[in-house]
């Protein structure tokens, strides 16, 4: 190791590092040891975070000089990442409202009292819809990117190792004069 890349390494090498346990965040469904909470619609499979994919793909890593940031271009990754309140939008309500109608699906064509009783799903899209725009939601913190203990120790981790390959190639110059 060239000891004027010794900065660029351990950047470089963090930043590899860290993209991939962030990445393993949505397999764990969790951010490190500190699981998502789950869904409140019944019959839902997977994590909210991890249902199409989109979000996950879309985390990127940029090394710029002497450090890295992530980032996503979805506009809800910031939301979901660190919680917080969003406006109900009229587009929103148009969504919740698909969403109704394809959840929904058969229930309320048939006169039976069966047929016209909502799923649970159903009726949680019909209860979101329902809302009036301007109202605020809150959206619960599902971190995946971030400072922890784990990535503290990831980041010494790679600095040791980093040091040792510096330690064996200054002995290695030392050795050949």
């Amino acid at each position: 190791m060239n000891p004027t890349d010794f900065i660029k390494n351990i950047i470089s090498d963090v930043r590899v590092d860290l993209t991939e346990e962030f990445d393993r965040n949505f397999e764990r469904k969790a951010f490190f040891n500190k699981k998502w909470n789950g869904t409140k619609l019944p019959n839902q499979r997977g994590s909210l975070l991890s249902r199409s994919g989109k979000l996950r793909r879309s985390i990127m890593s940029k090394q710029n000089g002497n450090s890295v940031t992530w980032s996503s271009s979805l506009p809800y990754a910031t939301i979901n990442n660190e919680g917080g309140e969003i406006e109900v939008t009229a587009k929103m309500k148009s969504f919740f409202w698909a969403m109704f109608y394809k959840a929904s699906g058969a229930a309320g064509k048939g006169k039976s009292e069966r047929s016209k009783r909502l799923s649970a799903e159903a009726q949680q899209w019909k209860n979101l819809a329902l809302q009036k725009v301007g109202a605020k939601m809150k959206i619960e913190k599902r971190q995946f990117i971030g400072d922890h203990p784990i990535v503290r120790q990831r980041i010494e981790d790679v600095v040791g190792l980093n040091m040792k390959e510096l330690e064996s190639y200054y002995f290695n110059q030392l050795k050949q004069k």
